[in-house]
């Protein structure tokens, strides 16, 4: 008798294990509470999987032999705490989709820079000829591959939502860039669960595999013992010398590994930024585990372009730059795009908070930001963080409406900076449609 796998969720990891499982011969329902997408309705529709839309049977679920949980679903959420009740198990996507594939794997996560870390890393093993996909919160979904696809790596970003329900999971190479507070609201607001979810990438590694983390993030490194890992540490920062690791000297990176050395000016790199640096060793480390020649990874390097939404600059007006950072969905992404800044800025900030503590960002806003746009359906608390240190603040509801009078507040010269530190769900549908509403805002100037 077939086993009966339940999605929950008819999103992009949803669809994806939907196809997965269907191919792997289980009888395959989806739920979703809410409307699913056109082009996922399409798609289920053409591979005959059933679904059901805007509700959850309960005698559609409950007699499920697995579930698998989309990411953006909550424990708290009344289904999920009956499936929990029922005692039936809950898997990620990433999970199931790593029972039915012997690829290598490259899982990429941390609160800030792990999808850039992703698309670069994926970016240097592509060009130095793997035959390699790319997954988890970034493209097509690594479920949708493993049943369509023929890879023999992966390079996955993966979200602590995803870590939260892998019972197996083991990455070749785990890399954790940072740990930051965020997404507290989904763990108790207690950072030591998050903490946990995040170290959760290297639980089931083995000797044979390596942990690449960030030495000069206090909260990775303040746990190593906590959550202990077989695999082999190969730290990266700015300042240590690591006889195996990455580091930067004399404006140099400098990657040891297996007792040979690469080194690269940091002038070269194609992603400029502290924070790029950070991501350019941990994606440089890869490289160098996997093998690749030097030069083929220093023209990698070197070659790589900002991704969409991610200090993107967007156009300048009137001699005022406008960049869209709208991936800052919390603060210490948005403490690394004040801190680049070399020009007076106007901030556009605000969404959903998650339980923010923005006071980390005090001396950066005292020192570089002129004004203030306050975008979000409530801005009480970024009023009251800010409110006696930037001398315009501004509630706006709309992103045209932040645009215009960022532009009015600017002069030639100035930086107009959407960096929001928040979620984007009580204005937009996510941080792209964000980002993209920013850049058709500024285009009609």
């Amino acid at each position: 008798m077939k086993k009966r796998l339940v999605i929950l969720g008819a999103g992009e990891s949803g669809f994806g294990t939907a196809v997965l499982g269907l191919k792997q011969g289980y009888d395959v329902f989806v739920s979703d509470g809410g409307k699913i997408k056109s082009n996922y309705k399409k798609q289920l529709s053409d591979w005959k999987i059933e679904y059901e839309e805007t509700k959850h049977t309960e005698e559609k679920i409950l007699n499920a032999d697995i579930v698998m949980k989309s990411p953006g679903i909550p424990e708290k959420a009344e289904m999920v705490k009956k499936i929990r009740k029922a005692g039936i198990k809950v898997v990620s996507e990433i999970e199931f989709g790593s029972w039915f594939t012997d690829a290598k794997i490259v899982g990429i996560t941390g609160s800030n820079g792990k999808t850039t870390t992703t698309a670069l890393t994926y970016h240097l093993l592509k060009s130095g000829g793997l035959n390699v996909g790319l997954g988890g919160n970034i493209g097509q979904s690594f479920a949708y591959q493993v049943a369509t696809q023929n890879y023999e790596h992966y390079v996955l970003e993966i979200s602590s939502f995803q870590l939260d329900d892998i019972e197996k999971f083991r990455p070749h190479i785990a890399v954790l860039t940072n740990i930051t507070p965020d997404h507290l609201d989904r763990y108790n607001y207690d950072l030591q669960n998050y903490v946990a979810s995040k170290f959760n990438i290297t639980k089931y590694q083995t000797a044979a595999d390596y942990f690449v983390y960030c030495a000069d993030d206090e909260i990775s490194a303040q746990n190593l013992t906590a959550y202990p890992s077989a695999a082999k540490k190969i730290p990266f920062g700015f300042d240590t010398e690591f006889a195996e690791g990455g580091y930067v000297k004399n404006d140099n990176i400098i990657i040891n590994i297996n007792q040979n050395q690469f080194c690269m000016s940091i002038q070269e790199l194609g992603l400029s930024g502290r924070h790029n640096v950070y991501n350019s060793l941990a994606a440089g480390i890869v490289a160098n585990v996997y093998g690749l020649r030097k030069e083929q990874i220093r023209e990698s390097l070197a070659d790589m372009k900002s991704l969409e939404h991610r200090m993107e600059s967007v156009a300048k007006v009137r001699n005022i730059e406008f960049i869209n950072d709208s991936k800052a969905t919390n603060v210490n992404s948005t403490w690394y795009a004040l801190e680049s800044m070399d020009k007076p800025v106007i901030w556009i900030a605000g969404g959903i908070d998650k339980g923010n503590d923005y006071t980390v960002l005090d001396p950066l806003v005292r020192k570089k930001v002129k004004g203030m746009i306050c975008l979000g359906v409530d801005n009480t608390k970024l009023h009251t963080a800010f409110g006696r240190m930037v001398d315009i603040m501004v509630n706006v509801n709309n992103m045209t409406d932040a645009v215009r009078m960022a532009y009015n507040l600017g002069n030639p010269g100035d930086c107009v900076l959407l960096s929001p530190a928040c979620a984007s769900f009580d204005l937009f549908e996510n941080y792209e449609d964000r980002g993209k509403k920013f850049k058709d805002a500024v285009i009609q100037l």
